[in-house]
């Protein structure tokens, strides 16, 4: 959650790390392409990594409602009317505050990242395979 909204500098150079290790852990030469590394090795690159924390994190509080700082944050959106979308799951994005947590923006944003048939998961394990599944395919 921390990198959530960083500038693209930052991921570069975080991007930049971990194809380093992955060649190292690979042991492979320093020009070899690292996204096939990453790929074998079942690592995310870096932005899609954050994007798949925030969302299991934010999958975690909307199912249990726990931590109860972080479930106040979360809204679920329920519209007036019957909608094709009503129950897509999807949350509300405040309008922006300065003293409004991070959380409260960020996690509503990452949630229409991904399919709505993986927000429909109840089960964390298979939300979690799911979601990295969908994140790979991005990639």
């Amino acid at each position: 959650m921390l990198l959530s909204g960083a500038p693209v500098a930052t991921f570069d150079k975080l991007q930049r790390a971990q194809n380093n290790l992955t060649r190292v852990v690979c042991q492979s030469r320093g020009r070899t392409d690292a996204r096939p590394l990453l790929h074998s090795l079942h690592w995310l690159p870096v932005r899609q990594r954050v994007t798949y924390k925030l969302a299991v994190l934010t999958h975690k509080v909307r199912i249990t409602a726990t931590p109860t700082y972080l479930s106040e944050l979360v809204q679920t959106h329920a519209p007036p009317w019957a909608l094709r979308s009503s129950d897509a799951l999807m949350l509300i994005v405040p309008h922006i505050h300065i003293e409004l947590d991070p959380f409260s923006v960020a996690a509503p944003s990452i949630g229409t990242l991904y399919l709505p048939t993986i927000r429909l998961c109840v089960n964390i394990l298979t939300f979690k395979c799911h979601l990295k599944t969908h994140l790979f395919k991005l990639t």
